[in-house]
């Protein structure tokens, strides 16, 4: 709207790089910070025997801002960054890959079904309102986990029935050109906007308090320590990466036949465009899996308040509490189903990330193929498979990957070791509570070494791709590729091996009752 017609094109993919950029930014640092600060926090759990979330320990309201940093604005930032990406990929893709005649109305299409996944996901949340009031608004006791799935569901099957009845408005003229295009296209759209809500189950599979890889995570560390707890979470992690890839793989398969039923009379290359719609389905139920990810950090936050407040020990409160709002306090039963409510968070957490990390990685390859039809088309790109730097290029993006996994994981380690240094030098468990001081000091310590952290990587990798950049299109080109693929992988392992490690400590405190046993540090390691 407000730059020359000339240069539109340009700024458009341009705003995409920038929202990459920014969100990359945001989710390192927001990813660093926590984990320095639940490293900082956790270990006096064990150094000084001190109860979760005690006051006196300086770490908690570091830890309780990580929580916003790492698992609320991290991940919204991925969302951020996938709606923009996967938008951009795909009308650069019609732009570039379909005749004229057809541009207008595909470009229509993808912008109206993006504002109806925002309404979609809005009613569905009413709905679901009205469903969990009606069902366990009178309970005493329930699973945290229920109302959230029926969300996801109810989300996913409302956005799938408009998706079908959208398409049929806009693209029924467009039969004539292709027989059945807008029941076809809409079917590749569903099938991600189904798989965004059984990946979320199968990852329950790896991750939930209930599932029995987190059990063998609790059994592990009850016989040999933190040792083969670090060793079972792996193992979930590793095994969770497998079967995710694998829908994931067969999701883009049956897009690729989907895409073999006549699209090619108005488009080159058809089957990219079916992957690209594979990530915008999967942005169906977008803000569902944003609002149940940051469910997570609320959760977590409400069972710190509660536990700092230390409201159970102060004299008459519960007479007070009956005196002004007419009810006698179980603070025991509110303490449990606050840990419960955090296992339920901690699950969901790692639900949304698959989805969220699953989407961005489509939606990048998606991208990285319109680049490829710019070089093709400018006649600056050859790929052949055969071609050494094609091959170089794959090696080297999955070098890349490790140097950032390495990277990320010192750049906590470094801030850790000052946190876990100053809170040990000016902890005092003669006082009620920590020094405000000190706790400004352990968050300022979380935040420099996040930044640190995040600029060191981000000039790095920035760095490098432009470099790589210059050097050659075909190196260039399956080095994205392959920085894409091994991201995907690595990512989901690390997170889900975390979900799995962070509820056998919920296990281990809330289903177990054994906080401040041997078994409990082995779960905190």
């Amino acid at each position: 709207i407000f730059v020359p017609k000339e240069i539109a094109g340009m700024s458009f993919v341009g705003f995409a790089i920038g929202e990459s950029l920014g969100a990359s930014a945001l989710r390192i640092a927001g990813g660093i910070f926590t984990k320095i600060a639940d490293i900082g926090a956790d270990l006096m759990k064990i150094i000084f025997n001190l109860p979760e979330d005690d006051p006196r320990n300086p770490g908690v309201i570091a830890d309780c801002t990580g929580d916003n940093a790492g698992d609320s604005i991290g991940p919204t930032a991925d969302g951020f960054e996938t709606y923009g990406v996967t938008g951009v990929a795909l009308i650069s893709f019609i732009v570039l890959a379909m005749g004229i005649d057809f541009q207008a109305t595909l470009i229509v299409w993808i912008f109206s079904m993006r504002v109806m996944m925002l309404y979609s996901s809005l009613i569905a949340y009413w709905i679901n309102n009205i469903f969990s009031k009606m069902k366990y608004g009178n309970s005493d006791t329930f699973n945290f986990e229920a109302p959230l799935s029926s969300l996801v569901w109810i989300s996913s099957i409302f956005s799938i029935i408009l998706t079908y009845i959208l398409s049929y408005l806009l693209l029924n003229q467009l039969d004539s050109q292709v027989s059945g295009l807008w029941w076809k296209l809409s079917t590749i759209i569903s099938l991600s906007t189904l798989a965004a809500a059984i990946i979320p189950e199968l990852v329950k599979a790896f991750t939930s308090s209930r599932s029995r890889h987190v059990q063998e995570v609790v059994t592990a560390s009850r016989e040999g320590g933190a040792s083969l707890n670090i060793l079972s979470g792996i193992v979930a992690g590793n095994f969770s990466a497998f079967w995710i890839g694998l829908i994931m793989a067969l999701l883009m398969l049956v897009g690729l036949y989907t895409s073999m039923q006549g699209f090619d009379a108005i488009m080159t290359y058809p089957s990219i465009f079916a992957f690209g719609l594979i990530a915008f389905g999967f942005l169906g139920m977008g803000p569902v899996t944003i609002a149940v990810d940051s469910y997570g950090p609320v959760t977590d936050n409400a069972q710190s308040v509660f536990e700092l407040s230390r409201i159970e020990k102060l004299d008459n409160i519960k007479e007070e509490i009956n005196k002004d709002y007419g009810f006698l306090p179980d603070f025991e039963r509110g303490k449990h189903n606050l840990e419960a409510n955090d296992g339920a968070g901690n699950t969901f957490k790692a639900t949304a990330k698959p989805v969220l990390i699953g989407t961005a990685v489509i939606g990048a390859t998606t991208m990285i193929f319109s680049i490829i039809l710019i070089l093709k088309q400018s006649g600056l790109l050859n790929i052949e498979l055969t071609s050494a730097p094609v091959i170089l290029g794959f090696i080297m993006g999955g070098a890349v990957i490790y140097w950032f996994s390495g990277a990320s994981i010192q750049a906590v380690t470094t801030g850790a070791y000052r946190a876990v240094e100053f809170i040990k030098k000016n902890i005092n468990l003669n006082k009620k509570e920590a020094d405000i001081e000190d706790s400004k000091s352990v968050v300022r310590i979380c935040t420099v070494y996040a930044q640190k952290g995040m600029w060191n990587i981000f000039i790095v990798l920035l760095a490098i791709t432009l470099s790589f950049a210059f050097f050659d299109p075909n190196f260039f080109v399956s080095y994205l590729i392959s920085i894409a693929i091994f991201g995907l992988f690595q990512a989901l392992y690390m997170a889900n091996a975390g979900g799995a490690w962070d509820n056998a400590k919920k296990v281990v405190e809330v289903d177990l009752k054994e906080s401040g046993t041997p078994l409990h540090e082995a779960s905190v390691v």
